[in-house]
């Protein structure tokens, strides 16, 4: 009896929560946690894709090292890493280019983990992660994914200036490979600091984004170009040292090329793992140069390995690194965050 009658047309208060209304102000309020359980499966899905092609390919990698000079593994997988280091500030050169400053170890959190994505077959995914990973801290999508695409560009470039330096050889022994040299005028014109800003402001007003303020500097590119060249050097250094030991250091320059040629026919082989195979190609026919085939297959081999243990240490390192240093880069994003709900912490 004391139960309080509704009026005509008095909404009842049972029903209200179920109307569309409601129910949609409750899915937006809900969509930045979808987005980052989402974000984090991601993350996980791709490390278990990593590790296992990693365990996977360890058997023959391992037995084959085993007959190497420890030492010269060693430095082998030293200066591999201090190669990958350099690709890092290549990336985040360019990101800080393009207008988002961003601690070195927060950019390469986002570099490193996300390109882990590489190990999934289709190399989108990890252009995908280290846009969710760019976003989650910060950083306009828009602004990592013309980063990612100018950093594949300038390893493109960088790999066909160090062919260019073996020319001659790779010209005699396997001509087929010539046609990657029509790629370089193609990325010096996308590399001139006019274009290269165009192509990044058309690319965030499809985010709707803000434009770049200042058009791209001469010494972003530059910088940039010197980084990915150090790296592809290194990476040369590495393969001479787990080359035979009659192999002269000056075939040193023929194995940085060899690599980063590998790399750059790999990027056409977008649907396979890091593009496993194409990259082994490439790679086993111009080191047959200066020696057997055996022996380039498991220099090959051994690289290959080596890398993937490389990725997931660097990323690793990166993420540890990022964690100890949570508070001091959490300022840092929001300072700079392109996204309202990170500039607000």
């Amino acid at each position: 009896m004391n139960e309080r009658r509704l009026q005509v047309g008095e909404p009842d208060s049972r029903t209200a929560a179920a109307t569309p209304e409601t129910r949609t102000s409750r899915l937006r309020a809900a969509l930045p946690l979808i987005a980052r359980v989402a974000r984090y499966a991601l993350i996980i899905a791709v490390i278990g894709f990593a590790v296992w092609y990693f365990t996977r390919m360890w058997g023959p990698v391992s037995a084959a090292i085993a007959e190497m000079d420890p030492l010269r593994v060693a430095g082998s997988s030293a200066l591999l890493l201090v190669g990958l280091v350099l690709n890092v500030l290549s990336w985040t050169t360019i990101l800080n280019g393009l207008g988002h400053p961003v601690p070195t170890p927060r950019g390469a959190q986002i570099m490193l983990v996300g390109q882990l994505g590489k190990y999934v077959p289709g190399s989108v995914w990890a252009y995908l992660l280290q846009m969710e990973l760019g976003r989650e801290h910060g950083v306009a999508r828009a602004r990592v994914l013309v980063t990612a695409l100018y950093a594949a560009g300038i390893g493109v470039v960088s790999s066909l200036v160090l062919g260019a330096l073996a020319l001659p050889q790779i010209a005699a022994g396997h001509p087929a490979l010539l046609w990657l040299f029509a790629l370089l005028p193609i990325g010096l014109v996308c590399l001139h600091p006019s274009v290269m800003t165009k192509l990044a402001n058309l690319a965030l007003r499809a985010f709707r984004r803000s434009p770049l303020e200042k058009r791209v500097r001469f010494r972003t590119i530059l910088l940039a170009i010197s980084y990915s060249l150090g790296s592809y050097l290194l990476y040369g250094v590495h393969l001479w040292l787990l080359a035979p030991g009659d192999v002269a250091l000056s075939e040193m320059v023929l194995m940085a090329a060899a690599l980063s040629l590998g790399f750059t026919a790999g990027l056409f082989a977008f649907l396979l793992p890091s593009g496993v195979g194409v990259r082994e190609v490439v790679l086993i026919g111009l080191l047959t140069l200066v020696m057997s085939a055996g022996e380039a297959s498991a220099m090959s081999l051994i690289s290959r390995g080596m890398f993937t243990a490389g990725d997931l240490l660097t990323a690793a390192a990166a993420a540890l690194a990022a964690t100890v240093m949570r508070r001091r880069l959490h300022a840092a994003d929001i300072r700079d965050a392109e996204y309202a709900d990170v500039a607000d912490g």
